[in-house]
């Protein structure tokens, strides 16, 4: 008999408080069971294993980033919204780096995580064809604003950046460069 209360969602909710606390290494049945007052077995009621947890918790992520990411841009268009959206991409894994560091490098190859990473990509594509980007030209100038922001972003949560200078001012100015690569 399932735990009163336990579902899927409080499993994968667990599961993020264990990545969140641990790491996306930390992430075991063990301490996912621990988490929630169960015994490892009494999870297999909810997901098949630890594969299908992954690709869930990794949903999960998506799903919240892409929340962020289309109320940072909504009512905004342009530079502004390309600006907005760098920055909360930012925000979100300087929030929870653990969180970001789970998921994989290309969601879009996990037939699991296809649907929410196809949901991320389309906040991007939707905020540039405001300069006419599309099909091809769309995905080369998405590929460069995740470059930009997954590569500082993860170099920052990872404590890469030791000198004195002001991360807030080298993040701008690499928006800055990108907007300056965008038609016009």
């Amino acid at each position: 008999m399932p735990r009163v209360g336990l579902s899927t969602a409080a499993v994968v909710s667990a599961a993020l408080d264990v990545i969140d606390a641990q790491g996306p290494d930390g992430l075991t049945l063990a301490a996912v069971a621990s988490r929630t007052g169960v015994a490892a077995p009494s999870l297999y009621k909810h997901v098949a294993g630890l594969a299908e947890l992954r690709a869930l918790v990794g949903v999960r992520v998506l799903t919240e980033m892409t929340e962020r990411f289309t109320a940072a841009v909504i009512g905004r268009s342009g530079d502004d919204a390309v600006a907005a959206l760098l920055r909360t991409y930012r925000e979100y894994v300087r929030e929870h780096p653990a969180r970001y560091a789970a998921l994989p490098l290309d969601p879009l190859h996990d037939a699991g995580m296809l649907e929410a990473g196809k949901g991320m990509m389309q906040v991007f594509l939707g905020m540039l064809r405001g300069y006419g980007l599309t099909d091809s030209a769309a995905i080369h100038a998405t590929r460069c604003a995740r470059s930009i922001a997954h590569g500082f972003a993860s170099i920052e949560a990872n404590g890469g950046f030791g000198l004195a200078e002001d991360r807030d001012e080298t993040y701008e100015q690499l928006i800055a460069m990108f907007l300056a690569s965008l038609p016009r």
